[in-house]
């Protein structure tokens, strides 16, 4: 069954933009990897609490998202976001 994953990533005040831009194209750059069958990462347009990006994202399966979670391409994103904003994630399967 589809596995839906969503992300609220509350960047750091100080976080510069072309620091933040960077991230995001990070960020984007996963929707290639296998089992991804949709992605989407954008800025949230309420800023009234700060910065906000928003990873919506939904794979083939359980098992295809932890195969994704646990590859060096992501690992590396979630690292490079470490630096710059917490984090909530919730994920889900599609019944």
């Amino acid at each position: 069954m589809p596995y839906r994953h969503i992300v609220l990533f509350d960047v750091y005040k100080d976080v510069p933009e072309e620091r933040l831009a960077h991230a995001l194209h990070t960020l984007r750059g996963l929707a290639v990897l296998p089992g991804v069958s949709s992605w989407r990462i954008e800025m949230s347009l309420d800023e009234r609490k700060g910065r906000v990006v928003v990873e919506d994202s939904t794979f083939v399966d359980q098992e295809s998202f932890i195969a994704f979670r646990d590859c060096a391409e992501h690992r590396a994103a979630a690292e490079e976001m470490s630096h710059i904003a917490d984090w909530r994630i919730g994920d889900y399967v599609i019944e």
